[in-house]
């Protein structure tokens, strides 16, 4: 766990390419809370833009624990992603 602790403190910070391939390492461990590194993870994707990567980790999570907040952080990227109109800026 405290090892989590520390890669969402690199999040934070805006280090996320510091923190992917930690997460990736941990996800391919037996790692017990892997839904939370996927949570992470998403996190760290959606600080990068990368919504579908942060989409796909985020339902990762929610596959393993229902209750984990990555619904919230889902449904948040979906209601941004339905939102934001390109062709707004072509005008």
């Amino acid at each position: 766990m405290e090892q989590l602790n520390t890669i969402k403190e690199l999040i934070n910070q805006g280090n996320v390419e510091q923190a992917i391939p930690q997460l990736d390492k941990i996800l391919q461990s037996d790692f017990p809370g892997k839904d939370e590194a996927y949570y992470l993870r998403g996190n760290a994707y959606r600080k990068q833009g990368n919504w579908q990567q942060a989409l796909n980790n985020y339902q990762y999570a929610i596959d393993l624990n229902p209750d984990s907040p990555a619904r919230q952080a889902y449904n948040m990227v979906m209601d941004i992603l339905n939102f934001f109109n390109k062709d707004m800026y072509n005008q």
